[in-house]
C-alpha cells in the first residue's frame, strides 16, 4: 500500500507540475498546499499508529501529587453557623478545617527528585498551612515527599522522596518544537489517576498577559483539566518538552486550550533548585502598558511596538538610569519589545547586575539609555507596589468654587481642581499627586467607553502636566487645533494605581 501511494503521489506531482507550466508560465512559485510538497511534509510512514508502547514506558515515571492542608475558616461567613451556632462548640471564632489539593508530577532522577507546579504544593489560601505532601506512583505505591524548592513566578516546584531505582524521564529540547507536532500529556485529571491525552502543539511562545519572565507557554489542544497541573507534556521521542500548568476554560473543563511551561524555561530553574541555589531575575522598576492603537495614534507611533512607561519607582534601576514617565521603550539589547516579547519578559530574563541597553522614544525623539539591571522582588512584594489608598465616599469630593471647575466638551468630562479637601476625601495624602479630578462624564464620549470614572485624577495631557481645569482645557484645545483627534491622558485611580489612557476627542 505504501508503494502504491508513492506511485500515485509521483503521478500527481508530474501532472500538477505540467499544469502549472501551461497555465502560469510566469510563476515560479507553487502553492503552499501543492500535492508534492504536502506529501513530503506529511507524517512519516514510521509515525506510530498507536501511542500505547510509548505510554507504557513513560507512564511509570508520572505520579500523583496530593497535599493535606490546615485551613482557617471564618464562621461569620457561614449563614448556617450564624443561625444555629457551631455544633462543635465554637463561639464565632475562626475554626480550622482540613483541606487538600491534587495534581500531577514526574520523576526526573532514580533517587526520587520530582517536578510539579508550585500551585499544586503551595498553600491554597491565606492562612492555610501545608501539613504533608504525598506522592503516589502508577503502581499505587506511596511516599511522603519533602519540598526542596518552590518558585511562584515560574509556577515550578521540586520535591524529593527517599527511594532508589525509581523510573524517571528526562527533559527534551522545547526550542525544536513546532506548531503541529504531536504531543502527549499524562496526568491525574480530577484525581482519576493516570490518564493519557494526545493532541498537537497549537501555538508556541503564547503570551497570556500575566507578565514576568515566564509568560511564554506552549499551547496545546491535548485535553488538560484540573489535576493535570504539574504533569509532563511529551514529544514523540518521549522527551519532556513542557509542564502542563494552566487551561483556558469558561466552564473550568477542557475546551482544547491548555498551556505548558516550556522545558527550555523550566530546566534551568529545576537545576538551580537541585543545587540549592537562589533564583534571581532582572528588574527595572517601572509600571508599563502596551502601545495599543489609540495610544499609538496619540503618540504618533506604530501600534504593538514598544511599551509605555506609566510609573518609575524611586531608587530602582530605571530611575537610576534616567527613564522617565511617558517614555516608550521599544527594544532591549537590540531585541524588539512587542506583544510576544514584552518588556517584563526581556528584562526578567537578564541577570541582575548586567547592563540593559534600552532603545527609548521620548517626546517623539529616539535615544539610548544604559540601565544596570536590578533584582526582581517577590510576587508578594510586587503586589504591594500599587500606589494610592482607599477611597472615601463616592469619589466626587467637595463641590468646589465655580472658578475651580470646568467642562471639557471635546473630551467629554467635567473636572475640578484637586484641593486638599478633595484629596482627603479620596483617601490620598494632599500634595502627593498633582492634577484635576473628574466629576462627571458624558456617557456618549470615548472617555466613558474607556471607563474613565468620577474620582479619577488626570495629571497630564500628551505628557504635559496639568494641575488646573484651565490647563486641561488648554491642552485639549491645542491638540484639536493641531489636528490630533486623540489625546493621551495620565490617570490615577485610588488603590488601583496609575496608567495612560488614549481618549478620542468629540467632533
Amino acid at each position: 500500500m505504501r508503494y502504491a501511494y508513492a506511485i500515485t503521489t509521483a503521478l500527481l506531482i508530474g501532472g500538477a507540475a505540467s499544469s502549472l507550466v501551461l497555465e502560469h508560465p510566469a510563476y515560479a512559485q507553487s502553492a503552499q498546499n501543492e500535492p508534492g510538497a504536502i506529501a513530503s511534509a506529511a507524517p512519516k510512514p514510521g509515525a506510530p499508529m498507536s501511542f500505547a508502547d510509548m505510554v507504557a514506558r513513560l507512564q511509570p515515571a508520572v505520579v500523583n501529587v496530593s497535599t493535606k492542608q490546615k485551613v482557617q475558616v471564618s464562621t461569620q461567613d457561614n449563614p448556617l453557623m450564624q443561625m444555629f451556632g457551631d455544633q462543635n462548640g465554637g463561639d464565632g471564632q475562626p475554626v480550622t478545617r482540613e483541606g487538600q489539593s491534587l495534581g500531577s508530577g514526574f520523576i526526573i532522577s532514580p533517587d526520587g527528585y520530582i517536578v510539579t507546579n508550585a500551585h499544586v504544593v503551595n498553600a491554597a489560601a491565606r492562612g492555610a498551612k501545608v501539613e504533608s505532601i504525598t506522592i503516589t506512583l502508577a503502581n499505587r505505591k506511596e511516599y511522603v515527599a519533602r519540598l526542596v524548592g518552590s518558585d511562584t513566578s515560574s509556577d515550578l516546584a521540586l520535591l524529593k522522596v527517599d527511594a532508589t531505582n525509581l523510573p524517571y524521564v528526562k527533559f527534551g529540547d522545547s526550542t525544536t518544537a513546532r506548531v503541529g507536532d504531536w504531543v502527549i500529556a499524562i496526568g491525574n485529571p480530577f484525581g482519576l489517576g493516570g490518564t493519557v491525552t494526545a493532541g498537537i502543539i497549537s501555538a508556541l511562545h503564547r503570551v497570556t498577559g500575566q507578565g514576568g519572565a515566564y509568560d511564554r507557554f506552549i499551547q496545546t489542544d491535548a485535553a488538560i483539566n484540573k489535576g493535570n497541573s504539574g504533569g509532563p507534556m511529551f514529544d514523540l521521542n518521549g522527551n519532556v518538552i513542557g509542564i502542563n500548568s494552566q487551561i483556558y476554560s469558561p466552564s473550568e473543563g477542557s475546551v482544547g486550550i491548555g498551556f505548558a511551561i516550556p522545558a527550555e524555561a523550566a530546566k534551568p530553574i529545576i537545576d538551580t533548585m537541585m543545587k540549592g541555589g537562589k533564583i534571581q531575575r532582572g528588574y527595572l522598576g517601572v509600571g508599563r502598558q502596551p502601545v495599543d492603537e489609540d495610544i499609538a495614534a496619540s503618540l504618533g507611533l506604530p501600534k504593538d511596538k514598544g511599551e509605555l512607561i506609566g510609573r518609575v519607582e524611586p531608587g530602582q534601576a530605571a530611575d537610576k538610569a534616567g527613564i522617565k514617565q511617558g517614555d516608550v521603550i521599544i527594544a532591549v539589547n537590540g531585541r524588539e519589545v512587542n506583544p510576544d516579547e514584552t518588556l517584563s519578559y526581556l528584562i526578567a530574563n537578564l541577570a541582575p547586575g548586567s547592563t540593559a541597553k534600552l532603545s527609548v522614544i521620548r517626546d517623539g525623539k529616539p535615544l539610548t539609555i544604559d540601565a544596570i539591571v536590578g533584582t526582581r522582588p517577590s510576587e508578594e512584594e510586587l503586589a504591594n507596589l500599587v500606589p494610592g489608598g482607599a477611597p472615601n465616599g463616592d469619589g466626587d469630593g467637595a463641590p468646589g468654587a465655580p472658578e475651580l471647575r470646568a467642562s471639557t466638551d471635546l473630551l467629554g468630562v467635567q473636572v475640578t481642581a484637586l484641593t486638599p479637601g478633595i484629596a482627603n476625601s479620596l483617601g490620598i495624602q494632599p500634595g502627593s499627586i498633582s492634577g484635576v479630578v473628574v466629576t462627571n462624564i458624558d456617557p456618549s464620549s470615548d472617555a466613558a467607553a474607556k471607563s474613565i470614572q468620577r474620582g479619577d485624577i488626570i495629571s497630564s495631557v500628551n505628557r504635559v502636566a496639568v494641575s488646573t481645569p484651565g490647563q486641561l482645557a488648554a491642552q485639549i484645545n491645542a491638540a484639536k487645533a493641531a489636528g490630533r483627534n486623540t489625546v493621551l491622558l495620565y490617570i490615577t485611580r485610588v488603590r488601583q494605581g496609575s496608567l495612560y489612557i488614549a481618549v478620542k476627542l468629540k467632533n
